[in-house]
């Protein structure tokens, strides 16, 4: 299942058992993983690295993930990178929140593997 091999993508969580799980599973994927666990880690490594595309969890200590994506949208150099929103605050919440803030696409949580599959290859090949 190496479909995104190549690939660089940041997963942002501060609930680090969910963190472990996703980084674990994209890496089966046969993407290189950067990890952060709160809002301005998240974004000072995105600026530094570039990733084709970062998980992030809405509610983070410090700068929420929509606060990560909104950043991420008004920086020029991370235009081709891919949002994907994973959260746990209700799927209307996140149906209606996240595309404001510039996201590809959302999950909620809990979340089955395939879904997160067809999900970051969605994100990918809408930025490519």
């Amino acid at each position: 299942m190496a479909d995104l091999d190549g690939k660089t993508v940041l997963c942002a969580d501060d609930d680090l058992e969910i963190l472990s799980l996703v980084t674990r599973h994209v890496r089966s994927m046969g993407a290189t993983v950067l990890e952060a666990s709160d809002g301005e880690e998240a974004l000072k490594v995105a600026k530094r690295e570039k990733p084709d595309l970062i998980v992030l969890d809405v509610m983070m200590p410090g700068m929420s993930g929509w606060e990560v994506c909104r950043a991420v949208r008004e920086d020029d150099s991370l235009a081709d990178t891919g949002v994907l929103m994973l959260t746990g605050i209700g799927e209307r919440l996140n149906e209606m929140t996240s595309p404001l803030y510039g996201a590809d696409d959302f999950l909620d949580k809990p979340f089955e593997l395939d879904d997160l599959d067809s999900k970051l290859r969605g994100v990918l090949e809408k930025r490519s």
